[in-house]
């Protein structure tokens, strides 16, 4: 097993895809960063779930620790064969890579669509899922409100006043900076949705 330190790379976009990884505890961000130098999260992995599995044999994004983190690093030809060898981790695979579309898809629809508050709302929801269908009341944010903001398009000022007005409208509490209480789950993802009368909470609360 391999520890990396919060801030650490466990490999960059463009590197050859020796290695194939599975998260043992912890949260990293996967990333690419624009011509400009922005950068855009395209995601958040943790405990349980498998990266590097590049088509072309290079990795087309970088994977950097959010938290302290523990990985088990596997070589690609070995875990290509352990594919062959366990009809589990075929299915796990599977599992993966639908996954991965699905999160794509999403965020193809929260940037492209998707109002600020529906944003974040959308990006709570997400991390509430729980593997069963339904919903946790508390939501843990590992990463920072700047993360969030680049996983949603969104500049850092934003993504603090949605929160902030979430609270005040009582969709959420924010016991602290790193975890959030949903309170009112119909109304969140009636938001989420974008069914919410934004403009009528604009009026009661001042603007979005």
């Amino acid at each position: 097993m391999q520890r990396i330190a919060p801030g650490s790379l466990l490999f960059s976009e463009g590197d050859d895809a020796h290695d194939v990884f599975e998260i043992v505890s912890g949260t990293l961000r996967l990333y690419k960063v624009l011509i400009d130098g922005r950068r855009q999260i395209i995601g958040f992995l943790s405990g349980g779930q498998l990266l590097g599995l590049a088509p072309r044999r290079q990795y087309v994004c970088t994977a950097e620790a959010v938290t302290p983190l523990t990985v088990r690093r596997y070589l690609r030809p070995a875990f290509e064969r352990r594919i062959d060898e366990e009809p589990g981790l075929a299915r796990r695979l599977l599992d993966a890579l639908s996954n991965e579309l699905r999160v794509a898809q999403d965020q193809m629809v929260l940037l492209g669509r998707k109002s600020a508050p529906e944003k974040v709302a959308s990006f709570l929801l997400s991390l509430a899922a729980d593997e069963h269908g339904g919903c946790e009341d508390r939501v843990d944010l590992p990463m920072g409100r700047g993360d969030i903001a680049d996983y949603l398009g969104l500049t850092v000022e934003t993504v603090s006043r949605t929160f902030t007005k979430l609270k005040n409208d009582g969709l959420i509490a924010l016991p602290t900076p790193a975890s959030v209480e949903i309170l009112d789950l119909d109304q969140l993802e009636a938001l989420a949705a974008g069914c919410a009368d934004e403009e009528a909470w604009g009026r009661n609360g001042g603007s979005w």
